[in-house]
């Protein structure tokens, strides 16, 4: 379930989510590797994140490798999905899951529900699901909509980024989706708040600065030659 761009509800909590997989194929037998969430009310970063690599039990394949760096060998002893599924679903429950590209994170998340029994049902039981990958092909038709091109786009820097992860993805994808939706900028102002608080800078009132511009009334000679001016306009 999508919502359409410009119908954005502020009143439910919200959950920003990203997968990394063994493959690309869940129909397949591919499995998630690693899941990250983080919460945002009122279009704020809550803080509350919920972050997970698990043990898929089977190999992963190169290509997806090259992608997150995670091994087979170094998810060994991480849990399995079966150990991860009641905290996860006690964290979207009653929440707009947000998503890039959420076709592909809801069919493996399905995937793995499905592995549980019938009685664990869908991801979409339990919450609404938000597709930042149509809200931008809306916005930005016929042109490069991957997270990466989104944050060029908009400014938002993911130099940090050498792998792809999944709770560094949900915290790029948690900028994207403000910039989408139209508050980056009172996010980049909050956070350039909290930084001169830190590093104990006052920064003057942009609103205070200009309080005694000097007004320069035009002179009669100069009104007169801006009304022979629009007289002039209007005839052509």
């Amino acid at each position: 379930m999508t919502d359409p761009v410009g119908s954005r509800r502020t009143d439910v909590r919200q959950v920003v989510l990203d997968t990394e997989t063994t493959g690309l194929e869940p129909g397949r037998g591919h499995r998630i590797i690693e899941i990250g969430c983080i919460e945002m009310k009122d279009r704020r970063n809550t803080g509350r994140v919920l972050h997970y690599y698990i043990n898929p039990e089977r190999e992963i394949e190169d290509d997806a490798i090259e992608i997150h760096g995670l091994t087979a060998d170094q998810l060994e002893g991480e849990p399995v999905f079966e150990d991860v599924a009641d905290p996860l679903i006690d964290f979207i429950r009653d929440s707009e899951v947000i998503i890039h590209n959420a076709p592909f994170d809801v069919a493996f998340i399905n995937a793995e529900l499905s592995r549980l029994g019938d009685d664990w049902g869908r991801l979409e039981d339990y919450c609404s699901v938000t597709d930042t990958l149509e809200m931008a092909r809306e916005l930005h038709p016929g042109q490069r909509n991957s997270l990466d091109a989104l944050c060029q786009r908009y400014g938002i820097d993911n130099s940090h980024r050498s792998l792809h992860g999944a709770l560094l993805d949900a915290e790029i994808l948690l900028d994207v989706f403000l910039a989408l939706t139209g508050g980056q900028s009172s996010l980049l102002l909050d956070r350039e708040e909290e930084r001169d608080t830190r590093s104990g800078l006052q920064v003057a009132n942009p609103v205070q600065r200009h309080t005694s511009l000097k007004i320069v009334e035009p002179t009669k000679e100069e009104l007169a030659a801006h009304r022979r001016m629009l007289e002039r306009l209007n005839r052509n």
